[in-house]
């Protein structure tokens, strides 16, 4: 048997292998897509984690204590802002404030469907969608003399006609990023919280004094206070069957959001490209908002799954406002003045002038055609028989937590 020679083993152990080099090159890229799909997650997480505890904070003091949700979330969040800069939880929570943000206003469209609004009947959906558009235009138009920015007035009537915070966020998402786009934005979901807290307070009181029937109750409350919860809340002061029909009222403006939006992304778009007209993208959050509310209104969305999507859709809401809250400077919000707050008094008193007078014509001509009736000697019709929400399901009114 022939003598193994030494230096030729050592010399063909260390031969290159061609495949020794696809083997490093797989697991280098192992390695590499794996750092490239944990590494965004580490860097986002310990903000989403911190917006997401403000966010089970506030919850858990609405829960026992009782107020605003939102409010809670978004004062917590300032306390918090110097996170926001320069931190390990910066990247995170501008992924709260944009993307979580955006999911939210998504699964808004799950809470919606056409059986709804077609129950509202047309006055109601007619008033509705003269209120959204008129207040809108209101906010666009008065800016100016006040000396604020279209964009302001446009985000400050979205949210007055539509759903409060909520349709703030919505159309902050869609406005053109200016300098002071997030500190408008934080103002006006506080004013607008400040404004349908006083209205779930005044409101009913107004009601009774116009002695109002359930009805147009629930009509004036569901088309005039800003957020739903708060919309909810004022109908059970008068009674279930108010608050029935001013949720479902609450509900065809919370619908409108996407039309809404639709229109700025267009308007904003037209007039941001000068003389060049450019075809506005509409943004994945809205088509999913759209996408929602036909599923539901086929039933294609199970009624347990309802619930859920609704509870999911909160969370990130409430977590996107902390995350905003955490992002605004109390000395930067000083800034803004008194002029936004006349602004937004002056949008909550039109729309609230506009739904009174919308009931009052609608009174005097039910009036005017039963008062043949009358004056032969027949029973007067009662109010009751005039709502087409009779026989209603009260659990209209517990879809909602806020919008």
């Amino acid at each position: 048997m022939p003598t193994p020679d030494y230096e030729t083993e050592i010399g063909e152990s260390h031969m290159f292998d061609p495949s020794s080099l696809g083997r490093t090159a797989h697991k280098r890229s192992v390695y590499f897509n794996f750092r490239s799909v944990s590494e965004p997650f580490h860097r986002l997480a310990p903000g989403v984690l911190v917006s997401a505890t403000i966010a089970m904070a506030a919850t858990f003091i609405s829960d026992h204590h009782g107020g605003p949700t939102l409010l809670y979330a978004l004062l917590v969040g300032i306390a918090f802002h110097f996170l926001s800069k320069g931190s390990a939880a910066s990247a995170g929570i501008e992924f709260s404030a944009r993307t979580i943000l955006r999911i939210g206003v998504a699964l808004l469209g799950a809470r919606i469907s056409a059986g709804q609004i077609a129950e509202l009947g047309f006055m109601p959906v007619t008033l509705v969608l003269c209120g959204v558009a008129t207040t809108i235009l209101l906010g666009r138009y008065l800016a100016g003399p006040l000396g604020l920015s279209k964009s302001f007035g446009v985000l400050t009537g979205g949210a007055v006609a539509i759903c409060g915070a909520s349709a703030a966020l919505a159309i902050s998402a869609v406005l053109p990023q200016s300098k002071d786009h997030e500190r408008d934005t934080l103002f006006t979901v506080i004013a607008v919280t400040l404004f349908s807290t006083m209205a779930m307070i005044f409101y009913p009181l107004l009601v009774r004094a116009l002695m109002l029937d359930d009805r147009a109750a629930g009509i004036l409350l569901g088309g005039t206070i800003h957020d739903v919860a708060q919309v909810v809340g004022a109908g059970h002061l008068i009674s279930e069957r108010a608050a029935v029909v001013a949720t479902y009222v609450k509900l065809l403006r919370v619908a409108m959001l996407m039309p809404a939006v639709m229109a700025i992304i267009y308007a904003f778009g037209k007039a941001g490209s000068g003389n060049v007209s450019r075809t506005p993208v509409l943004p994945f959050f809205l088509v999913a908002f759209a996408f929602l509310a036909i599923l539901n209104s086929f039933s294609f969305i199970p009624g347990f799954a309802v619930e859920p999507i609704s509870s999911a859709s909160r969370w990130c809401l409430v977590c996107a406002i902390s995350a905003l809250g955490m992002k605004t400077s109390i000395e930067e919000l000083s800034k803004v003045g008194w002029r936004p707050l006349i602004l937004m008094a002056a949008e909550t008193v039109f729309i609230l002038v506009l739904v009174l007078t919308a009931i009052t014509l609608e009174r005097e001509r039910s009036a005017a055609i039963h008062a043949p009736n009358s004056q032969v000697g027949s029973m007067p019709v009662p109010s009751g028989k005039m709502s087409l929400f009779a026989g209603a399901p009260t659990a209209g009114a517990q879809q909602a937590h806020f919008c």
